[in-house]
Formats: structure tokens, C-alpha cells, sequence
């Protein structure tokens, strides 16, 4: 073997081969990608080479991400298709953890589970229904005057805006002008021995009105049923369903470890934010209600109870209680600076609750990303309507709480939380 002997003069070694360190007489290379000469203005002898933008090389998988998602368009039409199941099943959970403290100190005071969870639901249903019997007049002739009120709003705003019949109502006008001329055969025959064929609007039929308003009627009981008996069963079984979920993880000590924290992680969320929910309820409701009767409005206990109702369903309950109840002071006042006075309070009090109260309160319950709570309640309003607003805040925190557990659903819930 020959030595190495040095490399010659101007010659590039091996090693400045691969390097391709530049000689201090040569250009160096910009940042744009030009070459930039020697400091005397002469032309450079070797063009600079083009630097190549840093890239991220990210594997995807096409075939498992076109799996993931297939699964969630099935599974968001499973959801669909299937609510009259899904819908029941999360109220009667939800229930259940928001009643299970006090079967628990039922249970303390020697009172079984079972009779002590009877207990508790027939006196809330008895207290319900007390209190939609003893408001029941007051609720009927507050729906009876709805339309009229709207009807009369609209033609105040007519009158103060002071403009004439618009377009539309101008077309309403001429098309029920020719109706009648039609009917009372005024139109002439565009042909002789033409048919003419008049077409009634049909009647109405109490029958109809009754099976349809008595099938109605029928789901509902039957959905309200199926929620209490659920709610009975979940909350007499106790732990029965936790310490089955942690025997279904496995063997390992880690994994029920990891199981039972999501557990219970999930049960006092749910029930700090149900306790939230229940305590602004009753506060919008006391306070809406004194404001009201101040004002000198009528039935202002219904309009009390059913701020602190619609108070449940976010950013939608507060809207309907202001449009409602300005609706009704216009009718009784009739004046729209009254009107505007009645929905300004309701909607006073529902904003400053709701922006100040609330938030903090539920911040303490479970730290939620507000943009991610928002979009997710979009998603299950469109799921299940209204049901979906009332029930898409616990479904997420529970989505959160197993995210945060599971190593590949992490980055969902980093995507949920705060």
C-alpha cells in the first residue's frame, strides 16, 4: 500500500470532496441563490450553487387516513340515524351523575339504593308536575297571545317606520284579488266548452288533528319513560359499570390505573358542570323573574321559569327569552319603548351570567377550548337539534377525558382543552 501523500496544490483532497468546503478566494453563496464576486469587482469563477428550501418529510399513511375517514362519516351517521336510542341513553347518563351524590348519602344514612333513587326521581316528578299544573293557565294564555303580539309588533315598526306596503305584500294583494275574482267567476273562458275546475282547500278534520297531536304526545311519554327508568338503573347499579370497564382494560395494573382516572375524571367534570349549569339556571330565572315583575309585566313567575329553562341551552335560550317576552310586553304596553325595555332586561341579565358568571365558574369545571366548544356544539345541534346543544358540552368533556389518555387520541385532546 502507498502512503497517503498530501493532496496538491489547488487540488481538492477526498475529504474536501465531500465537504465541499469553499476556498476563501471563491464566491460564497447567497441567500437568494446567486453568486456574489470577490470585493475587487471581478467576475467570479464558479456560479454559487442554488440553496434548496428546507423541507419536512411527514409520512401519511393515504390508506389509513382514508379508513379514519370512512369510520367517522359512518359514525356520524350511525349517530344520526340512531338518535332516538343515543339521545335517551346520554340524558339518563348525564341524569345519573347529576343525582348519584345524594343517592350516595342516601346510601350512607342506611337508606338502600334502590329506595333511595325511587325517592329521588317521583319527587322530582312530582315537583314537576305540581309545578306545570298550578302555571298551566298562565303558560296557555301566554302561547295564545304570541301571534297576536307579533302581529301587532310588526305593524308598529310599519307605522313608525312610516313606508308603505312593500313589494311582496303588494304581490300577496293582487294574487288574492285575482283568487277571488276566479272563484266568483269573474274570469273570462279563454275557450268554449272548457271544463273548469275549481279546487277546494280541504277541511279540517278534528280526527286528524287528534291522532296526529296524540301520536306526538305518545313519543314523548314514551321518550320521558325510557329516561327515568334508564336514570333509575344507572343510578341503583352504583359502580357496577365502572368496575367492569376497568376488568374489561385487561391484566396490567397501568392500564385500570390509567381507566379509573378517566373515570373519575369524567364523573366530577360532568357533575361540576351540571352543578354550574343548575346554579346560573336558577339564578337567571330569580333574576329575570324580579325584573320582569318590576317592569309591571304579566306572569312574570312563567317568564322567570322559563329564562332559567332556555338558559340551558347555549347562546340560543337567551335570544328566545328576549324575542318572547318583547313580544309579549309590546302586547300588554304597547308601546315599543316598553317592549324594548322587557327584552333588554331579559337579555341584560342572560349576557352578564352568561359572559361573566358562567365563565368563570365553568373554567373551574372543566378547562374547554371556548372555539372547540363552539364548533362542537354546531356539530351536534346539526346531529340532534336541540338535544344536541343541551348534551354537546358533556359529550365533549367526556371525548376529552379519554383523548387525554389514550397516546393517539392525544392531539384531539390538546385540541379541546384550554
Amino acid at each position: 500500500m502507498t502512503p497517503d501523500r498530501p493532496a496538491a496544490e489547488g487540488q481538492p483532497s477526498d475529504t474536501a470532496q465531500a465537504a465541499e468546503i469553499p476556498e476563501p478566494d471563491k464566491p460564497v453563496e447567497a441567500l437568494s441563490g446567486s453568486a456574489v464576486g470577490p470585493a475587487d469587482g471581478t467576475s467570479p469563477g464558479r456560479a454559487g450553487r442554488v440553496r434548496e428550501p428546507i423541507v419536512i418529510h411527514m409520512p401519511v399513511n393515504i390508506r389509513s387516513l382514508s379508513l379514519a375517514l370512512l369510520a367517522m362519516f359512518a359514525g356520524l351517521l350511525v349517530l344520526y340515524w340512531a338518535k332516538a336510542v343515543f339521545i335517551p341513553f346520554m340524558l339518563g347518563l348525564i341524569f345519573s351523575y347529576a343525582l348519584s351524590p345524594l343517592v350516595n348519602w342516601m346510601e350512607l344514612r342506611r337508606v338502600p339504593r334502590w329506595l333511595g333513587a325511587a325517592l329521588l326521581l317521583l319527587a322530582i316528578l312530582g315537583a314537576m308536575g305540581k309545578s306545570a299544573y298550578s302555571l298551566s293557565d298562565e303558560a296557555a294564555r301566554l302561547v295564545e297571545s304570541l301571534p297576536a303580539a307579533a302581529q301587532k309588533f310588526g305593524q308598529a315598526i310599519k307605522t313608525r317606520s312610516g313606508k308603505s306596503d312593500s313589494t311582496l305584500e303588494t304581490v300577496q294583494k293582487a294574487a288574492t284579488q285575482i283568487e277571488q275574482a276566479a272563484q266568483n267567476g269573474a274570469m273570462p273562458a279563454t275557450s268554449r266548452g272548457a271544463m273548469r275546475v275549481v279546487v277546494e282547500p280541504s277541511r279540517f278534520n278534528i280526527k286528524d288533528y287528534l291522532w296526529t297531536g296524540t301520536l306526538g304526545l305518545a313519543a314523548l311519554v314514551g321518550q320521558v319513560t325510557v329516561v327515568v327508568f334508564l336514570t333509575y338503573f344507572l343510578m341503583v347499579s352504583g359502580d357496577t359499570f365502572r368496575r367492569k370497564l376497568v376488568k374489561l382494560t385487561g391484566p396490567s395494573l397501568a392500564r385500570k390505573k390509567i381507566t379509573l382516572q378517566a373515570l373519575d375524571e369524567i364523573t366530577g367534570q360532568i357533575q361540576r358542570y351540571l352543578q354550574v349549569q343548575l346554579l346560573t339556571s336558577a339564578l337567571v330565572g330569580l333574576l329575570t323573574g324580579l325584573a320582569l315583575w318590576i317592569i309591571g309585566l304579566e306572569n312574570a313567575a312563567v317568564w322567570g321559569i322559563a329564562a332559567g329553562v332556555f338558559n340551558l341551552v347555549p347562546y340560543v335560550g337567551s335570544l328566545v327569552t328576549a324575542v318572547a317576552s318583547a313580544l309579549v310586553g309590546f302586547l300588554q304596553f304597547g308601546s315599543l319603548n316598553m317592549a324594548l325595555a322587557v327584552g333588554g332586561a331579559s337579555l341584560l341579565i342572560h349576557t352578564i351570567v352568561g359572559n361573566l358568571l358562567t365563565p368563570w365558574l365553568t373554567s373551574r369545571a372543566s378547562r374547554m377550548n371556548p372555539v372547540a366548544v363552539f364548533v362542537g356544539l354546531l356539530a351536534w345541534g346539526w346531529l340532534w337539534g336541540v338535544w344536541g346543544l343541551l348534551l354537546g358540552i358533556p359529550i365533549l368533556m367526556i371525548v376529552k377525558s379519554v383523548c387525554d389518555r389514550v397516546d393517539d387520541l392525544k392531539p384531539v385532546g390538546e385540541f379541546l382543552g384550554s
